[in-house]
């Protein structure tokens, strides 16, 4: 099958691999529809992490080909989406509601790569959800951004107790940060607070609930935040992109007693100063998103029309142009590329 190859930073290439077949009972086989390039990616295309000749992507939706003796959920014709963290969905860590830290978890992207025709999912009952039936073309982007970044922005926004009578600010514009300003609205927030200095991303951002722009970052940004808030910060902050100034930013940002929710992947190096964490006297929780604990309440509202999050792909390529789409987001010409299979 073809599928995407990092071969060393900035050199991505369609090259093939061998057809994924059942290994596992509890596996399933899907022929992908659709899948995407992440932020994430990015890091070892900009060389921050390692990479050689590695398999990419993590974000899926798929037509199942062929399950195991031990899958009940799924069957051969459903339409599916699944996490980007496979999950077994019957340790106590799962059914406690964090199938990202699920006693049997393994990262998508470190073990399967989805930027390909095809993809093994172990684990199939607890990491795909059907959707009711086969979709529309025009519904595919909008499950494609569940099964990584509108997860993981929902997931921030909860994190931040986003809720009626609530202000949100949202530190980072890429489709994370945007997506955690479209759950904050359908979650009641008042006001959203969208902290971007790019026009294509604020109009987004607007379209999605944003109710205020902050241009200003770091230190500046946290006090256009105070500024806009009395004085007192928001009462919930979602901090998407994972620098030690953004989430300073995001902790400056939030009064005290209030609430930030982080999941923008941090790398070694980011350090928060312990004084300042303490005082700040803030509520803190975030990291990989528990998205298949939201699957199903997020395709339902994707396939009753009541939110359109596949707007966040700005550009669609074939598979075969994944290279142009990492070069796009790379240079920010792109938020998020969809690579159509």
């Amino acid at each position: 099958m073809r599928a995407v190859i990092m071969d060393a930073p900035g050199e991505v290439a369609v090259g093939h691999r061998d057809d994924p077949r059942i290994v596992d009972p509890a596996d399933a086989v899907l022929r992908l529809v659709a899948t995407c390039i992440c932020g994430s990616d990015l890091w070892p295309y900009r060389g921050v992490e390692p990479v050689d000749h590695t398999p990419m992507g993590h974000e899926y939706v798929g037509i199942v080909e062929e399950v195991g003796s031990e899958v009940a959920t799924v069957k051969p014709g459903d339409f599916v989406v699944g996490s980007f963290v496979i999950s077994c969905g019957a340790c106590e860590i799962c059914e406690s509601g964090y199938p990202s830290k699920c006693v049997r978890f393994q990262f998508v992207a470190q073990t399967i790569g989805t930027q390909a025709e095809k993809a093994r999912i172990p684990h199939a009952d607890g990491t795909l959800v059907a959707t009711p039936g086969r979709p529309d073309d025009e519904l595919i982007p909008s499950l494609l951004a569940a099964s990584d970044v509108l997860g993981t922005g929902w997931f921030a926004a909860d994190a931040a107790a986003a809720g009626a009578g609530r202000t949100v600010a949202v530190v980072g514009d890429g489709a994370v940060g945007l997506m955690g300003v479209l759950a904050a609205k359908q979650m009641g927030a008042e006001r959203i607070i969208a902290m971007s200095r790019h026009p294509a991303r604020q109009r987004l951002a607007r379209e999605f609930g944003a109710t205020d722009v902050v241009e200003e970052r770091g230190a500046a940004g946290a006090a256009k935040v105070k500024e806009l808030t009395g004085g007192l910060g928001a009462h919930s902050v979602v901090e998407a992109v994972g620098t030690e100034e953004s989430l300073l930013q995001a902790i400056r940002s939030c009064r005290p007693g209030g609430h930030v929710g982080f999941v923008g992947v941090a790398h070694e190096g980011v350090k928060i100063p312990a004084d300042e964490l303490f005082f700040a006297e803030v509520h803190l929780h975030g990291g990989p998103a528990p998205v298949r604990r939201y699957l199903p309440e997020l395709i339902r509202l994707i396939w009753d029309r009541e939110i359109d999050p596949g707007r966040v792909f700005d550009l669609a390529l074939p598979l075969e142009r994944a290279a142009e789409g990492y070069r796009a987001m790379h240079e920010r010409s792109a938020v998020k590329v969809m690579l159509t299979v």
